[in-house]
């Protein structure tokens, strides 16, 4: 269990390293009068996620069972749980504490890709507040459903390491965020304000992300390494894609699209990393890339919800295709502890049907939850900046 301990221990440092790596990729995407806000608002996500964790999400995700929905507060502020005990929840592999806090760096990252839907333009007093409910009824929810004994996990729905809890979440939680908050009142056709630091985050991210998907196996194994091949080989495969798609429809290859495309292919192969082959993460790689991009260039404008750095054309709609196609590729093969394999690699059309049924709960329940907590939030704080800070901060 020891080496398992420095596995996921090094895993953790490096979901961490995440945040402040989506803090240089939507820093440096944002005009420069925004740049300090939008650093903030992300890096926040470093305090206030981490005591939540602490004093009730670890309970209320992995803590009992009520409706298969939702754990309760056994553990709150961590009480009861034995430290250096083998943690159940992991079939020995790991002892407790190394298992909060890799699933801590998970809570701390979720809430911060949503932030790219909404800068310049929300109070940060409702953002923060939104932060505290969302995880409540939201996060922690998702979390137990999924991993800690839910419904979802009964149904035999696969997440390898958070397509449906992380992506998708966070990614529709960011429409709705934008569908509420309203267009910006001046549409920026300004250069992004630094392509470097869109670069560097875009690498950080990518680093982070195999702490992210190779140690969701929680073990040093052969399941972590084929997580972390499939990742690699998505991640390509999502960026070729997207500069041929830019080629193809703006006649140039872009340093942000490049990115895009990038972070398109971490997220798609995100629920199905430790259950995919190299053939089947190319596909999703290829066939997520393509959905979102067609999505951020051509729906986009149709539907006219002003998702400012594409936070749901990238984690939504990639988290979406990922978690679909992973009931078509998923293999026994690749990863036995499955209970079957999908379409594509000899399996019936079942698992297909549960992931499609996941996915479109998964989808539903934010929808729902995330619009109750915003329509009941703002009765008590403003959810936008006023005109004239907004316009300040547009036009300088």
């Amino acid at each position: 269990m020891a080496t398992n301990i420095v596995f996921i221990f090094v895993c953790s440092v490096l979901v961490f390293f995440m945040t402040p790596g989506l803090s240089f990729f939507y820093g440096g995407m944002v005009p420069k009068k925004q740049v300090n806000n939008t650093l903030m608002s992300v890096f926040i996500m470093c305090s206030i996620p981490v005591l939540l964790w602490v004093i009730c999400g670890y309970s209320l995700s992995f803590s009992g069972n009520n409706w298969n929905l939702i754990g309760d507060l056994h553990n709150f502020m961590l009480h009861n749980v034995k430290m250096g005990a083998v943690s159940a929840l992991t079939d020995g592999k790991l002892n407790n504490v190394t298992f909060i806090i890799f699933q801590m760096m998970f809570a701390v990252i979720t809430p911060a890709l949503f932030v790219g839907a909404i800068v310049g333009r929300m109070d940060f007093k409702f953002l923060i507040s939104f932060v505290v409910l969302w995880s409540i009824f939201v996060y922690y929810p998702m979390v137990h459903m999924v991993w800690g004994g839910g419904f979802l996990q009964g149904l035999g729905a696969l997440d390898f390491a958070g397509g449906l809890v992380v992506h998708i979440n966070a990614g529709v939680t960011a429409l709705i965020l934008a569908w509420f908050l309203g267009p910006r009142l001046v549409k920026q056709n300004a250069s992004p304000a630094n392509l470097s630091w869109v670069v560097l985050g875009t690498s950080m991210l990518w680093v982070g992300w195999y702490g992210f998907n190779a140690g969701s196996a929680l073990r040093m194994n052969t399941i972590a390494m084929q997580a972390m091949l499939t990742t690699t080989v998505a991640t390509a495969t999502a960026m070729l894609v997207w500069i041929i798609l830019d080629v193809f429809f703006k006649k140039n290859a872009s340093l942000l699209g490049i990115c895009s495309g990038a972070v398109c292919g971490l997220v798609a192969i995100t629920p199905a990393c430790g259950y995919v082959t190299i053939t089947g993460s190319m596909v999703i790689g290829l066939v997520a890339t393509l959905a979102s991009y067609l999505f951020i260039n051509k729906v986009k404008p149709i539907i006219k919800i002003d998702d400012t750095l594409d936070a749901f054309g990238c984690h939504g709609i990639a988290g979406i295709v990922g978690s679909i196609l992973t009931g078509l590729f998923a293999s026994k093969a690749v990863n036995p502890t499955i209970s079957e394999s999908g379409f594509f690699e000899g399996g019936s059309l079942h698992l297909l049907g549960i992931q499609l049924g996941a996915t479109i709960f998964t989808v539903i329940f934010t929808v729902v939850i995330v619009s109750i907590v915003i329509l009941g939030l703002k009765q008590i704080i403003r959810m936008r900046i006023s005109k004239a800070e907004e316009k300040l901060r547009e036009l300088m």
